[in-house]
């Protein structure tokens, strides 16, 4: 009997410290920010997501949602395409509903944002895991090497990494001027990874001014196993 326990105690233990690893400018973490212009509550979760979006060790995204659209202001660089994949968290996270602002961390946790301390205390937290693949982009192509949790979707993230200054006319951010950095512009899924190293091919040419990003995530609203920036 008492061996049983001590093996039922060590397999506990073996989950508790599968072995993770710090993020660093070759593997960052992914920080994203659902927001819109016209939510009151946002612009504190906004200028977090700034004020961090210049660590080497953080991929920093900004995704507008489209359900604040119809209540006053028309946010500019919101899609319907973002506001899915914002209900995809809310699906893998078990809610019946979404919420402005949320930021959520490698797939795998969110916060509302405000908080600067909880924000960070998380990102801390949510460290990449072991054996997750390299990430490779050239001009064409991106290869995504071996790594363990294939099953997994790659997507390309292209993004403007300058500020971008919006004035907000009505709403209930009216007569504001909001920053916005590292906004997305396109989502676009270039394939399924199995855990095996495997090339997938860029299908046009990044915009001028956005930069490239990719994300090897564990299906709608999963986990994210890896990340890289061009």
């Amino acid at each position: 009997m008492a061996r049983y326990v001590a093996l039922g105690l060590l397999a506990i233990f073996s989950v508790a410290v599968t072995p993770l690893f710090a993020a660093d400018r070759d593997h960052p973490t992914v920080v994203e920010l659902f927001q819109s212009q016209g939510c009151s509550s946002c612009p504190p979760a906004n200028a977090n997501i700034i004020a961090l979006s210049d660590r080497p060790d953080l991929l920093t995204l900004s995704f507008g949602v489209t359900y604040w659209d119809e209540l006053g202001w028309k946010d500019t660089f919101a899609s319907p395409q973002f506001t899915a994949r914002q209900w995809d968290y809310a699906h893998g996270f078990h809610r019946a509903e979404v919420f402005t602002p949320q930021v959520v961390v490698n797939g795998r946790a969110d916060v509302v944002g405000a908080d600067r301390s909880e924000l960070e205390a998380l990102i801390a937290r949510e460290a990449r895991p072991a054996n997750a693949p390299d990430i490779a982009i050239a001009k064409s192509v991106v290869t995504v090497g071996a790594g363990a949790g294939g099953n997994a979707d790659v997507w390309l993230v292209r993004y403007d990494p300058n500020i971008v200054q919006v004035a907000i006319a009505r709403g209930e951010n009216a007569g504001r001027t909001l920053p916005h950095k590292n906004v997305v512009h396109e989502l676009l899924k270039l394939g399924t990874w199995s855990g095996k190293r495997q090339a997938y091919v860029i299908p046009t040419v990044s915009p001028a001014g956005l930069r490239d990003a990719i994300l090897v995530q564990q299906g709608p609203g999963g986990a994210i196993l890896a990340a890289a920036r061009n």
